[in-house]
């Protein structure tokens, strides 16, 4: 090793002497030509009370703390030793030694002869031995801790006289965030002091800092990793990983149970292009791989293992830095999760329990009962009934009470839709089926109800020439879109609802017979609301109760009580529920009486077989009165009678009546001077 001839007591020696001989202190550099970081080293040195003749070993670490300090920096170690390796069989047998501290200046690891390590000379070179500014005073590894800077000291630059014999090259180890993790030193006899040799240290120490790096990027890159094969491996979708030619590379569990394939049995697929699985006619794959063109939610369907899989299949070009493809992923998702999700969020599903069908008469619980033990099977049922009694409520408590409840539930109304669009919404149509047909195509109501049940109100209403097509769905179950040739399997249970007899529609040619005894296996006539006249009280309540968000309850007059019993109820629950409406929006104050009915409801009159009005010997006579006069005069005596109840009710306070009654005390007054009521 080439090496300076310097003469033993150098040129800052008479700095040095004057330096630590003076007891003042020191706060120029006079005339030495002493470095400036060594100037003020000395001056920390000196503030810090360091003994510049003290000959006594360095202060050493306890064994306990030494294993602690080279655990907490076990990676820097390891890092940094093939380095320190390098160095020593630079300058072995030279009498330097390598030295690797911590950031408090405690020496970790050191190489070295075994002459060079137990000479007088380097002897405080040793495993936990302490070269901090504070402890060793100023010296390479020190100051360097102290300034973040490589540097090199030699000789009387030492402020310590007993390693003025030694030159010190050290550097700075420092993470990508500059924070100084330790020292790299090179130490020996001071008359072998190169410059080359700090560039040497530096040189290493730049490489270890490089290593540090690459060790980080790679635990980073680990970590990614890891996440990346955690979410290849958990996602609830099938994944599958191709290479530039559309080999199948990897696929994650999900992709495997959708294909059949054994989760064990990856090596069976590595190798197989993906259009084998796939289906040469789905050209996405090529055009992913071709073309660099992304494919999202191309709709595909599989043969696997003898049964017809759908699915919505969307892949992704991978490519490298010059952009050039190198492979590609491809996501399978099976179609009947896509449609769980829409059904979920457009609501699509039931609500309604048997516990919602209000009524205790025996021909309600009686239609409950049937449905009831209709819900256990799978079989199809046919709700009959008036407009307005409750059909759906009963398809959705059958549906929510059978073992479908956690699928869809979507109600058709056959009545609604267009003859000529009626097909297509039941099953669905592919793209170009006709002009106007929606790009992609579209699935049907038989598709989204898949594992769920299918509500077709106003069955009687079909088109003759889509019951054909419905009656053959309901027999191999099993749909054909409009315009395509792919068969689709659907499993759904069905529920038919109508207003109608459809034995009459049968014998009128308008509804086929065939199809009448596919839907008629469990059949349920629900009653009209006037065959079940005692529970009409209970769903006016129970109307009132859930209409009245204000918690003002209503006081309903005999009156009222007395015309909805007798009403006949043409439009069964449904209008009385609507009626029931209406009195909570126009009702003032919190007594009900005959002014806040419907006119139809307050003058209606039972029709005899004579369509004749038939009059109860118990009524007022005013309600035989004729026209616009009976009707005010029977309000009046109505309101009449309000007052002088509320009166005694509230013992002659006027304003608790008015409050009441929802008027005010003028008003009030007025109306007791009208009707002649006296306090």
């Amino acid at each position: 090793m080439a090496v300076y001839a310097e003469n033993t007591i150098d040129s800052t020696w008479d700095g040095w002497l004057n330096f630590t001989a003076t007891l003042k202190s020191a706060d120029k550099n006079y005339n030495y030509s002493i470095r400036p970081e060594i100037w003020d080293s000395w001056i920390r040195c000196r503030q810090a009370k360091v003994n510049p003749n003290d000959d006594s070993i360095h202060r050493q670490l306890e064994i306990a703390s030494l294993q602690v300090m080279l655990r907490k920096n076990r990676d820097l170690i390891t890092i940094a030793k093939p380095f320190m390796e390098n160095l020593y069989q630079i300058v072995a047998g030279s009498g330097f030694v390598v030295a690797l501290t911590d950031i408090r200046g405690y020496i970790m690891e050191i190489f070295g002869d075994k002459d060079t390590l137990t000479n007088p000379m380097t002897a405080s070179f040793f495993q936990g031995a302490n070269w901090s500014e504070t402890e060793a005073g100023t010296n390479a590894i020190g100051t360097a801790l102290i300034t973040g800077q490589s540097i090199q000291v030699s000789g009387s630059e030492h402020y310590c006289r007993k390693h003025h014999c030694l030159t010190c090259s050290a550097a700075p180890i420092i993470d990508d965030k500059g924070t100084v993790l330790g020292i790299l030193d090179v130490s020996g006899k001071s008359e072998a002091a190169h410059l080359h040799t700090l560039g040497m240290v530096m040189a290493a120490a730049e490489a270890i800092m490089a290593q540090l790096g690459i060790r980080k990027k790679n635990k980073e890159l680990s970590v990614i990793n890891n996440r990346l094969t955690n979410i290849f491996n958990t996602m609830s979708d099938g994944v599958i990983m191709v290479d530039n030619n559309g080999v199948i590379s990897e696929l994650n569990p999900v992709a495997k149970n959708i294909l059949g394939i054994g989760i064990n049995d990856t090596e069976d697929t590595r190798g197989v292009q993906v259009e084998s699985i796939l289906g040469a006619k789905n050209s996405f794959v090529r055009r992913m791989i071709m073309c660099k063109e992304s494919c999202a939610d191309t709709e595909i369907m599989l043969d696997i293992n003898g049964e017809i899989s759908h699915f919505w299949a969307s892949g992704e070009p991978v490519t490298d830095e010059q952009g050039v493809v190198t492979g590609g992923v491809i996501i399978l998702r099976p179609i009947k999760q896509i449609q769980n999700l829409v059904n979920r969020f457009s609501g699509n599903y039931g609500t309604l329990q048997f516990s919602d069908i209000i009524g205790e008469s025996k021909a309600i619980l009686e239609a409950i009962r049937i449905a009831s033990l209709a819900a256990n099977s799978l079989s199809s049922v046919l709700l009959q009934g008036e407009s307005g009694t409750g059909k759906e409520i009963f398809a959705q408590a059958i549906h929510n009470r059978s073992e479908r409840n956690a699928g869809p539930f979507i109600a058709v109304n056959c009545g609604a839709i267009p003859r000529e669009l009626i097909g297509s919404e039941l099953f669905g149509y592919a793209e170009g089926a006709f002009t106007g047909a929606k790009r992609g195509g579209k699935p049907g109501k038989f598709e989204l109800a898949c594992g769920g049940t299918l509500f077709l109100d106003e069955i009687g209403d079909m088109p003759l020439e889509q019951q054909v097509a419905l009656l053959r769905v309901l027999q191999e179950r099993k749909v054909n879109r409009i315009g395509c040739d792919k068969v689709i399997p659907v499993d759904v249970r069905v529920i038919c609802a109508t207003n109608k007899s459809l034995l009459k529609e049968v014998e009128k040619g308008t509804f086929r017979k065939d199809l009448y005894y596919r839907l008629d296996v469990i059949s349920i006539t629900i009653p009209p609301l006037r065959e079940r006249s005692d529970d009409i009280i209970a769903l006016f309540n129970y109307f009132l109760e859930k209409q009245d968000k204000h918690d003002r309850n209503f006081l309903v007059s005999p009156e009222v009580i007395d015309r909805i019993v007798r009403y006949d109820w043409p439009g069964n629950v449904r209008e009385l529920q609507n009626v029931v409406e209406r009195i909570v929006s126009l009702t003032e104050g919190q007594v009900v009486n005959l002014r806040n009915l419907p006119q139809e409801i307050c003058n209606w009159q039972p029709v005899n077989t004579d369509n004749e009005n038939v009059a109860s010997s118990n009524h007022h006579p005013a309600e035989s009165f004729c026209g616009r006069e009976g009707r005010r005069f029977m309000l009046e005596e109505h309101e009449r009678q309000e007052i002088l109840d509320l009166l005694v009710s509230y013992r002659g306070n006027v304003s608790l009546t008015a409050r009441s009654m929802g008027v005010s005390r003028n008003t009030l007054y007025r109306k007791m001077k009208q009707y002649e009521i006296y306090k």
